[in-house]
């Protein structure tokens, strides 16, 4: 059995070619299920790719099997789960970011939740997307969670040795992570190098993007995908900040 590029793979890359595609991501333990729907509309309406649930230890159960079916009773955009662990796939939503934390310590992060999950995957008929994350400083929670070995943020050939290796190993994906509520995104000569180095492999920047200029830069410096989180769950303007991240990027 061969896994090609799925429905949403192929969308995130068509969105990639436009200009750089954009992500909203959802965590399920931030808000109800009822809200979480209502910023996914709103997100849609901004003109979001894609939902992004998942993230926190607390996203699991049936909270995350509520929170994707609330999402997508408000918008047709595929819901992609963003698990921290095997707890966080449930069969209600259309794929999943399988990834691995390269720079973790721990092989919970690397490949034993990655094995325990793989027969649910398939069982639940979720589309795989190979992914390798990488998390950059200073990491948040993610960052101590995932037990990592943090990426200096001046040390761009460090991120760019482990994106290689990701392309090496058939990832098709890598996403360079500075951490939820990161004082700073991902640095742009970091992208730079990751970008140059990786292709067509495509890359996503996520952490510390507060405003349309922060997406820009990191368009401009060779970002496929744009995630953001925590500032679309803070936003009183939910349709508004993503339709300035956007624009920003060249939609």
């Amino acid at each position: 059995m061969t896994f090609e590029r799925g429905r949403v793979e192929l969308l995130l890359a068509r969105a990639a070619e436009r200009g750089a595609g954009h992500l909203t991501l959802i965590d399920p333990d931030s808000q109800s299920p009822d809200q979480a729907g209502a910023i996914a509309r709103a997100a849609a309406d901004g003109g979001t790719d894609a939902i992004m649930v998942g993230g926190s230890v607390g996203a699991a159960g049936v909270l995350l099997h509520q929170t994707v079916a609330r999402i997508k009773e408000q918008t047709d955009l595929p819901v992609i789960l963003f698990p921290s662990s095997v707890a966080g796939l449930c069969e209600n939503a259309d794929a999943v970011f399988f990834m691995s934390l390269l720079n973790s310590r721990s092989p919970s992060y690397l490949i034993e939740n990655q094995a325990l999950g793989a027969p649910l995957v398939l069982r639940y008929g979720l589309e795989p997307i190979p992914m390798a994350y990488i998390i950059i400083e200073p990491g948040g929670t993610v960052g101590y969670v995932g037990d990592a070995r943090l990426i200096p943020r001046k040390k761009p050939e460090l991120a760019a040795a482990y994106a290689l290796a990701a392309k090496f190993m058939g990832m098709r994906l890598v996403y360079l992570e500075a951490g939820s509520g990161a004082d700073a995104p991902v640095p742009l000569a970091m992208v730079s190098l990751v970008k140059r180095l990786l292709g067509d492999v495509l890359l996503i920047a996520g952490g510390g993007i507060r405003d349309g200029a922060a997406a820009a830069e990191l368009a401009a410096a060779g970002a496929d995908l744009i995630v953001t989180g925590t500032a679309v769950e803070k936003s009183q303007d939910v349709k508004g900040f993503v339709s300035q991240i956007t624009s920003a990027i060249g939609r």
